[in-house]
């Protein structure tokens, strides 16, 4: 094994700047020897040689290529003089790749490397700098370890330095600063100074100033020591009840509001959507305990006798002036009762409200079921915040149908793919694949990512987003197999429009976006019901638009380039019914690297490699000789390029009319494009009939 011989630096003053550790600012840098230097010819001459050695070993061996093609010879027998070409060809696309040999020859004449130039010109500190005590390190793995030297702000008051040095002793507590100091933003900064100071950590990205903590008192969160920044995007119009939507999505995934965005898009060019709520009532299920499992069935007896409901519902209702009791499911485990309320809770998502109705119809059963004892007025029969079946089945919080019919042009030119495509696509991943998967509410394909930025943005309980995300896609082919009918079921979406975090600014100022901001003046409950329809119309076009990038083969493409998933969507694979790719100008490098789009990237890409050469060989042409660069490396592209793509096709088609004319049924075309189901009658297993030839 080959050893480098390192040498030691030489001591030198340490820089202020660098903290000890910096290198020589005042020496000039030392002198490289560059490969150019050890290259025979100018740099200029070199790049002239290689670039016509490209050029030339390439027109000969594509001559060469075309003559093996017209005479049916095999590709793979070579000549030396074709042997000679391909080495060359290589040699000269190595130095031309390599930005005219320079990174690539450098890498072999020069004799050291960076990191040389880093230990060489690298200065060891004067002093030898002491290692932090361990509780600076590992303050918070050390336990027993002292804490670390409290570093003063120069920006704390000396009043709120004693607070600060109080809670970092433990005789203040944290949770009690906003009703001591009664000033939320001063509590907020005092309790961070003194986190930083416990911790050993600096809260460098974490921002304080810029939020009102009053706001969020007793109301949204406890303790707060900064605010976390989010971005927003906004997906639209959204077309949706004669409506349009501009739908504000708080997210850090990349493609997720682009992708949303064409699928408003197809639904805005195709009449838009329409949604219907089929039912709102939020749920509370608490579990109480009997004695025996005889007297829970007397209490599931009482409650289930229609002529006890409306007494139940006057005690119920007295909660709210919006609470209004709907219905109680009731279930046994054992002598355990489960009491599964539900009611209407105007604009409010609604979860206190119900609570609060259930304590009061507990404490009056109290009174006739002296032997009842309450476990839990939360018994997970509700069930909030998990996967349940009772919520896909009975339905929480509102309960939506959205569906739209996508017109079968708007299909290929937005979606780019085809009806068939994705209704077989729907069937076989978000049906047959979730039901193979075991899933629960899960049959789509990426609704809780709708679902959570739309929850974040306007202040909903993001952890809620479990139970409203469950959903099913359905997609099938109408008018005749043209058009694409697709709908999305949700039946538990938990959302509200007052109380929470709709209070705070953002999220309120997103509200206001979509209209629905606060509560219904004229109908309660209205404003919710908007949103949750808004979500529903959302999801839809997320849906509708990964399940295109997937039938189209983007998925990958999707995940690295936003704007192929954007509103536009440009960029895509051959589908069925679209034109031969040979049609193309330059169809031949379309089936070798991918889309026409990617093709004539690379295309202005080698075009302006081809000018650079060009400009570079000769020397660097400025001014009016600029375009004659221009002109040179227009003429080589279309001589490499074009001409032999439409040499080559007007050659297979002149092949093919011979061999067709000869004997039809020997011929056969090796490229043929992908059958439309529709054309071939294979649609969903079954053949159409047809009239059979006599022979």
């Amino acid at each position: 094994m080959e050893v480098r011989r390192r040498f030691q630096p030489r001591a030198h003053a340490a820089s202020p700047s660098h903290g000890g550790l910096g290198r020589r600012p005042s020496a000039a840098p030392a002198a490289r020897v560059q490969a150019s230097d050890a290259l025979p010819l100018p740099i200029r001459h070199t790049n002239l040689l290689f670039s016509a050695f490209f050029v030339g070993s390439l027109v000969f061996l594509m001559r060469r290529w075309r003559e093996k093609v017209r005479s049916s010879i095999p590709l793979h027998l070579l000549g030396l003089s074709e042997i000679f070409a391909i080495v060359g060809l290589i040699a000269s696309l190595i130095y031309l790749l390599s930005f005219f040999g320079i990174a690539f020859v450098q890498s072999i004449v020069s004799s050291h490397d960076e990191e040389d130039d880093f230990l060489l010109s690298g200065t060891a500190p004067a002093a030898p700098v002491s290692s932090p005590p361990p509780a600076a390190i590992c303050p918070l793995l050390c336990t027993d370890a002292a804490a670390p030297a409290p570093q003063k702000n120069p920006d704390v008051t000396a009043d709120d330095e004693e607070i600060i040095s109080s809670v970092v002793a433990g005789k203040t507590p944290s949770y009690a600063l906003e009703s001591r100091l009664g000033d939320c933003r001063r509590a907020a900064g005092v309790r961070r100074e003194a986190l930083k100071r416990i911790t050993g950590r600096a809260f460098e990205g974490l921002p304080l100033d810029g939020f009102d903590y009053a706001s969020i008192l007793g109301q949204c969160c406890e303790l707060p020591v900064g605010y976390v920044q989010l971005p927003v995007g906004i997906a639209g119009p959204l077309l949706l009840d004669g409506r349009q939507h501009y739908v504000p999505m708080a997210t850090t995934e990349g493609c997720l509001v682009a992708s949303t965005n064409r699928g408003c898009k197809a639904i805005a060019e195709s009449g838009g959507a329409t949604s219907v709520v089929l039912r709102d009532g939020m749920t509370r299920a608490p579990a109480v305990r009997f004695p025996s499992a005889r007297r829970a069935a007397d209490l599931k007896a009482y409650l289930e006798e229609p002529n006890n409901f409306e007494t139940i519902a006057l005690v119920f209702n007295r909660s709210s002036r919006f609470a209004r009791l709907q219905g109680i499911h009731c279930a046994l485990a054992g002598r355990n009762l489960y009491m599964r309320f539900s009611c209407s809770t105007g604009d409010a998502m609604g979860m206190n409200m119900v609570s609060k109705g259930v304590q009061n119809v507990l404490d009056y059963l109290e009174k006739d079921f002296d032997d009842m004892d309450i476990i839990s007025i939360s018994g997970n029969f509700c069930s909030d915040k998990k996967p349940a079946a009772v919520n896909w089945i009975e339905g929480r919080g509102k309960s939506v149908v959205c569906e739209a019919v996508i017109k079968e042009a708007v299909v290929k030119k937005v979606l780019k793919t085809n009806v068939p495509a994705l209704v077989e696509l729907n069937m076989i991943k978000n049906l047959a694949g979730s039901a193979v998967a075991g899933s629960l509410g899960g049959f789509n394909a990426h609704a809780s990512n709708i679902v959570s930025a739309i929850y974040i943005a306007t202040g909903q309980d993001p952890a809620q987003n479990v139970e409203s995300s469950h959903c099913i896609t359905m997609m099938e082919a109408v008018n005749d197999g043209k058009d694409l009918h697709v709908s999305v079921t949700m039946p538990s979406i938990e959302v509200g429009t007052v109380g929470g975090g709709t209070r705070l600014a953002s999220q309120s100022a997103c509200l206001d976006l979509l209209g629905v901001k606060g509560a219904s003046l004229d109908t309660p409950g209205a404003n919710a019901r908007r949103l949750a329809t808004v979500v529903a119309g959302a999801v839809l076009a997320g849906e509708l638009s990964l399940l295109s990038a997937l039938a189209a083969g983007q998925l990958g493409v999707d995940s690295v380039k936003p704007s192929i998933s954007g509103p536009e969507g440009q960029n895509r694979r051959p589908q069925p019914g679209d034109q031969e790719p040979w049609e193309s100008i330059t169809g031949i490098a379309w089936v070798f690297w991918g889309t026409e789009e990617e093709w004539m990237a690379s295309w202005r890409r080698s075009l302006g490699n081809l000018r650079t050469f060009v400009g570079n060989a000769t020397g660097g042409l400025r001014g009016g000789a600029n375009l004659a660069s221009w002109v040179v490396a227009g003429t080589l592209a279309y001589f490499l390029w074009v001409k032999p793509a439409q040499d080559l096709k007007r050659e297979q088609e002149e092949r093919a009319a011979a061999a067709a004319a000869s004997d039809p049924y020997r011929y056969v075309e090796k490229r043929k494009p992908i059958p439309d189901p529709q054309e071939t009658g294979l649609i969903y297993g079954k053949r159409k009939e047809t009239k059979s030839s006599g022979n």
